[in-house]
């Protein structure tokens, strides 16, 4: 008996799992695996679709269907420990989660000056203030992850790293801030759930249809100074939201 679609799914997103089409790579054409499934290559389309909607794999024109499936990433307060985001010569957390899954970090950043907008000036307590705008699209061996864009106020990232698109920075920005004597010492986090505008859906290579993650994250320092808003706008797929809080 010739297997359905959902079968033929199954059996690819167990491969995908279990590193057999590791993450940046190619699979078969349609019309090879519908000879290895004895199927038509309609049957397979619709397979690879279903995946697609899951998020394991991304179809490109006239460059096939590229596996896009990564282990869910954790997000926690632990991920900011000085420790983990400098470990190896790490650039930040992300760095160090992803190259511990044996995938290669990769940042495009762009850095601008602009006036803060409403909604970051609210959370820093400056409306009108001059901002660094340091925005980075960040990739795992060539799969987009996540868009991550920090506010930090101008008059403490002037003539800093801050203002360097290159090279990322070692330990990512809150050692950056420790170093130039804005250490934080706590954050607050706001998470909810939407779908993509077209230009973060273009940037992430994902359909407009599938939800993301946006993050809003304020840094204070220990006189309650919000120091860093930074925004992070991810494929829910991609990570796993971790808690720990006092029940007494």
């Amino acid at each position: 008996m010739k297997p359905t679609y959902r079968e033929i799914a199954e059996t690819l997103r167990a491969a995908i799992r279990s590193g057999a089409h590791a993450p940046g790579d190619t699979l078969p054409s349609e019309s090879v695996l519908a000879s290895q499934f004895g199927v038509s290559r309609s049957l397979v389309n619709k397979a690879l679709q279903l995946l697609t909607a899951e998020g394991l794999v991304r179809p490109r024109q006239g460059d096939g269907t590229r596996v896009t499936w990564l282990p869910p990433l954790s997000r926690s307060g632990a991920r900011y420990q000085r420790n983990v985001r400098e470990q190896g010569g790490a650039k930040g957390a992300f760095d160090a989660e992803i190259r511990a899954l044996g995938l290669e970090p990769q940042h495009e950043i762009t850095v601008t000056r602009i006036t803060a907008p409403a909604n970051i000036a609210d959370q820093l307590g400056e409306t009108g203030a001059e901002v660094v705008c340091r925005s980075r699209r960040l990739l795992a061996s060539g799969i987009p992850v996540s868009l991550v864009t920090s506010y930090i106020p101008a008059v403490i990232a002037a003539g800093t790293a801050f203002e360097e698109p290159a090279p990322a920075i070692v330990g990512g920005v809150k050692s950056l801030y420790a170093t130039l004597g804005y250490p934080q010492v706590e954050a607050h986090e706001r998470i909810s759930v939407r779908l993509p505008t077209d230009e973060e859906a273009g940037k992430l290579e994902i359909s407009t249809e599938r939800s993301v993650f946006d993050i809003l994250h304020v840094g204070c320092t220990a006189d309650g100074r919000a120091v860093e808003v930074t925004t992070t706008v991810t494929p829910t797929n991609y990570l796993i939201i971790e808690s720990t809080f006092p029940l007494a």
